[in-house]
C-alpha cells in the first residue's frame, strides 16, 4: 500500500503492552496509526508520544476530558442514583464512551471511519467502546486485535507480546505483573483478574490506592457537608469547587476513612461472571449525602418512578448505551426529576461507613407544624379516619368475601 493511499486508524491508546504491540500491529498491516490517550484522571503519567511514535504511530494526540466525564457522566449517574446490580457505581462503564468521544472526534478530523481498541473479547469494554462508535459515528469500522485470530496466533498471550516488543526494537517498560488487574479514573480504582478471581480470596490491603484498610484509619469519625443545586454536587463543607476537585477533595476525605469499597460477583453483558472490587470513596460520598437529600426536597411520586426506573438505567450505561436513544430520554426525564434537590447534606465518615446526620433546604418539602408528633399543628388527625376507610376498601371487601364464602 503505498504511502499517501494509506487508511488512517485512530487507536485508543493506554500506553500499556497490548497497544503498543496493537500499534506495530496496524503499522504492518498497512495503516496510518494514529494514537489518542483520554485523561479521565488516571493520576499517572500519560505522557506517551514517544514510545507511541516509537512503536509506529504517525502521530499522538492527548484529550483531556476530566471535566465532561465528571460533569456529564459522574454527577448524572449520581442523580439518578444508578448502581449496577444495586452496588456497582458504574466508574469504568462511565469512563468508556468518553473515551471514545476522543477517539470519534480525532477521527473525523483526520477524516477516516476506521477506529481500533486493545479490549478483549471477554470483557465488557469492546461493548462500550463499540456501542458508542457506532452512535457517534455512522459507518464505524472497528477494529479490535484481540477478536482477530491472527493477531492471536501471533501474540496469544503476554509473553509473546513481550517478545514480539523485543524483536521489533517496541519501546515498552515490562515491569513484573501484578497479581491483579488495575483500571484507575477520577470516580474510582477498580481491580480485577489475576488473584481475585478466586471469589473466596480476600484482597490484600497493598492493593487499595484511593481507601485506607480499615485498621489504619482514625479512631476519630468525620463529618463532611455536600451541596446540591438541582442534584449537582456544587460544594464541600461550604466552599464551592469546581467539578474535578470536588471529587478529589471527596476522594481525599472519605478514602482516609475507609469508606467506598465494593466487593462483588457481577454479571457481565456478555454472559458470564466476574468479580471486581472498586474504591469509590468520593462517589460514595455524594452517593449518600445526595440521596439524603432528596428526602428532604423530592416529590415521593417522582422519586418512586425514579427509583423504578434506575435499573434499566444502570444497566444501559453498564452495558454501552451511553448514546442511546433510551438513555436520552430518561436523561430528559431526571432533569425534571431533580430540579428540586438543592441544599445540603451532612455525612458521618467512620471507619469504612458514611451515614447522614443532617440535611437542610432552601426549597424543602418538609413540613414541621405536619410533622410534629406534639399535639397541635396543622395536619387534623381526624382526617385520617376518612383516608383509611378509602384505602383499606379492597382490603375490607376481599376480607368479606372470604367470609361469605367459608360458610
Amino acid at each position: 500500500m503505498a504511502d499517501q493511499k494509506k487508511e488512517k486508524c485512530i487507536l485508543l491508546y493506554s500506553g500499556g503492552l497490548d497497544t503498543s504491540v496493537i500499534v506495530h500491529w496496524l503499522a504492518q498491516k498497512g495503516y496510518e496509526v494514529i494514537c489518542v490517550t483520554v485523561d479521565v484522571g488516571q493520576q499517572e503519567d500519560i505522557r506517551f508520544e514517544k514510545k507511541a511514535l516509537g512503536s509506529g504511530a504517525s502521530k499522538f494526540i492527548v484529550k483531556d476530558l476530566r471535566v465532561p466525564f465528571v460533569e456529564r457522566g459522574v454527577f448524572q449517574c449520581v442523580r439518578w442514583q444508578a448502581k449496577y446490580e444495586g452496588r456497582y457505581l458504574l466508574g469504568t462503564s462511565i469512563a468508556r464512551p468518553f473515551m471514545i468521544e476522543a477517539v470519534v472526534d480525532t477521527a473525523k478530523k483526520e477524516g477516516t471511519k476506521c477506529i481500533a481498541h486493545g479490549a478483549t473479547g471477554k470483557g465488557n469494554d469492546q461493548c462500550r467502546f463499540e456501542l458508542a462508535a457506532y452512535a457517534l459515528i455512522p459507518g464505524a469500522r472497528i477494529i479490535a486485535p484481540w477478536r482477530d485470530a491472527e493477531f492471536r496466533k501471533l501474540i496469544p498471550g503476554r509473553t509473546e507480546a513481550i517478545a514480539y516488543a523485543a524483536k521489533h526494537k517496541i519501546p515498552i517498560q515490562a515491569t513484573a505483573r501484578k497479581p491483579w488487574s488495575t483500571d484507575p479514573n477520577l470516580q474510582h480504582r477498580s481491580h480485577e483478574a489475576g488473584e481475585l478471581e478466586d471469589p473466596w480470596r480476600r484482597p490484600r490491603d497493598e492493593m487499595f490506592q484511593l481507601v485506607t484498610p480499615l485498621s489504619k484509619t482514625p479512631d476519630q469519625g468525620e463529618e463532611v457537608e455536600v451541596s446540591f443545586e438541582r442534584g449537582i454536587p456544587v460544594a464541600v463543607n461550604g466552599k464551592r469547587l469546581k467539578s474535578v476537585e470536588l471529587l478529589q477533595t471527596l476522594n481525599e476525605i472519605a478514602g482516609r476513612h475507609g469508606v467506598g469499597v465494593v466487593d462483588m460477583v457481577e454479571n457481565r453483558f456478555v454472559g458470564m461472571k466476574s468479580r471486581g472490587v472498586y474504591e469509590a470513596p468520593g462517589a460514595t460520598v455524594l452517593y449518600e449525602a445526595h440521596r439524603d437529600l432528596e428526602g428532604l426536597t423530592m416529590d415521593r411520586e417522582v422519586m418512586r418512578i425514579r427509583d423504578t426506573l434506575m435499573p434499566t438505567y444502570a444497566a444501559l450505561v453498564y452495558n454501552g448505551f451511553w448514546h442511546s436513544p433510551a438513555k436520552e430520554a430518561l436523561d430528559a426525564f431526571i432533569e425534571k426529576a431533580q430540579e428540586n434537590v438543592t441544599g445540603t447534606s451532612r455525612v458521618l465518615l467512620y471507619k469504612g461507613t458514611a451515614r447522614p446526620t443532617g440535611r437542610k433546604s432552601p426549597v424543602s418539602l418538609y413540613d414541621e407544624s405536619i410533622a410534629t408528633m406534639e399535639g397541635g399543628g396543622s395536619y387534623n388527625q381526624d382526617d385520617a379516619t376518612g383516608f383509611l376507610r378509602i384505602v383499606g376498601l379492597p382490603t375490607r371487601v376481599q376480607a368479606g368475601l372470604r367470609e361469605r364464602r367459608k360458610k
